[in-house]
């Protein structure tokens, strides 16, 4: 038996996106979000239900699903294999453009309704914590009074997850897990056999159940994830080894100490050029190769217009 990895985003929408599908969903949130009294979700709409053609056109390496709940609030759920410059301001902006854009001009702000950012990442975002899941709220600086609870951003680190199935003792965990480990599962664990709703998460994404078509455009978004690592990696590897070679061969006529400061400077400049170049000759995003080459989103647009 095999299955698909979550982490990505065919996979990930058809879990977590499609209509038939919704009790996975009410599921997951219910485990991991906190609601005054302990109130649960027992209702919710998907809004833009998962389909294979759009997933066939993408050309990001993240994927969201946005779902309403009985209350009218919004809660849009992502999930993002690569950091890139701007990650953070990116969510709170899709959080806030949420919020905002939900009254028709002249509309009372009273019927403006919450929205949760719910984000998973299969990177380290914070690193003063070792809290897989962090929580962000709107509150007063120096007694933490709470302003609104209109806003809410609720991160979850994959690698900073490390407990065994055997460990996990709340659902919130076993989801953390199916989502972290199910591409490397080979049969249904009997520690969530009891657990319905990730029994049943497990069936969707089996690749025994899948047609030709599905595998196909699977394992193409998993190729293209895969090469936007490597690439990222390689460039950013390269681009330190030959910035420091370049650098100190241009710096040695000026002086040691003033050659190499200045010389190695100037060879990462060149060399992040170099790299910038091939990164978007691969089709990579501006973000993407303003993070691998360390260069201004301007100068990348200057390169991209010469």
């Amino acid at each position: 038996m095999k299955f698909l990895d979550v982490k990505t985003d065919y996979a990930f929408k058809k879990v977590f996106g499609s209509v038939e599908n919704k009790d996975i969903l009410i599921s997951f949130l219910n485990s991991l979000l906190e609601f005054p009294n302990g109130e649960k979700i027992k209702d919710l709409e998907i809004v833009d239900p998962y389909n294979i053609p759009m997933l066939k056109g993408m050309k990001d390496t993240y994927v969201d699903v946005k779902a309403k709940l009985e209350d009218d609030s919004t809660v849009i759920i992502e999930m993002q294999v690569l950091n890139h410059e701007g990650f953070e301001k990116r969510i709170l902006y899709n959080a806030a453009k949420n919020y905002g854009t939900q009254l028709i001009k002249g509309e009372d702000y009273t019927l403006l309704n919450p929205v949760i950012a719910l984000t998973i990442v299969d990177f380290e975002m914070f690193k003063d914590t070792k809290k897989t899941i962090s929580r962000f709220k709107l509150l007063e600086k120096e007694k933490f009074i709470e302003y609104s609870d209109d806003i809410e951003m609720i991160f979850i680190e994959l690698p900073k997850f490390q407990k065994t199935l055997e460990e996990c003792e709340s659902l919130g965990d076993k989801w953390i897990y199916f989502i972290k480990n199910a591409g490397d599962l080979t049969v249904v664990p009997k520690e969530v056999r009891e657990v319905k709703e990730i029994t049943k998460a497990l069936g969707v994404i089996n690749e025994a159940s899948l047609t030709k078509d599905e595998l196909e455009v699977q394992y193409k978004r998993k190729e293209f994830i895969s090469i936007q690592k490597l690439a990222l990696r390689k460039a950013i590897n390269d681009g330190l080894a030959q910035g420091m070679r370049l650098g100190l061969e241009e710096g040695i006529e000026q002086g040691i100490e003033q050659g190499i400061e200045q010389g190695i400077e100037q060879g990462e400049k060149k060399k992040a050029i170099e790299i910038a170049k091939n990164l978007l000759k691969m089709g990579l995003s501006i973000d993407q190769v303003v993070e691998a080459s360390k260069l201004s989103v301007e100068e990348i647009k200057r390169i991209i217009e010469n």
